[in-house]
């Protein structure tokens, strides 16, 4: 399970929590296809980002395409946005098997109040996804 939080410098951090969220679900699928974790079942892998919700991360963001077209869906997406699509694609594609996407403000965040932009990228999907796998786990290990 992997826990990323974004706080401010949405422009800087963006591209380098999709580059960490890649890489790393790259490398475990990498790792368990060479049998690096022998004997093992697959994985399951989660992704969870915390993102501060504030007028920077909801705004609309203008793309430059100084060499390609940028893909419609990434047309005028806020940061929250962004990160949900992100998710999303990470999920569909199969590197994560769940992910959600929490976003907080700074002062209600401290009192736990949160909301979750998209109900597939929800905590209790998230958590759902995870029960499963363990109940599979413990069926085939007894």
């Amino acid at each position: 399970m992997e826990f990323k939080s974004q706080v401010g410098s949405f422009g800087n951090n963006f591209n380098n929590r999709t580059e960490e969220a890649l890489g790393n679900a790259t490398d475990i699928w990498a790792a368990f296809r060479e049998g690096a974790f022998k004997p093992s079942l697959r994985p399951w892998l989660g992704y969870v980002m915390v993102l501060e919700e504030t007028k920077k991360s909801l705004s609309l963001i203008g793309v430059q395409e100084p060499h390609f077209k940028v893909f419609p869906e990434f047309r005028d997406a806020s940061y929250a946005k962004r990160y949900e699509i992100l998710l999303t694609k990470l999920v569909r594609e199969r590197l994560y098997d769940s992910a959600a996407l929490i976003l907080t403000d700074r002062l209600t965040g401290k009192d736990g109040t949160y909301s979750e932009p998209s109900p597939e990228l929800g905590v209790e999907n998230l958590l759902i996804s995870l029960k499963a796998r363990a109940v599979a786990i413990k069926e085939v290990t007894e």
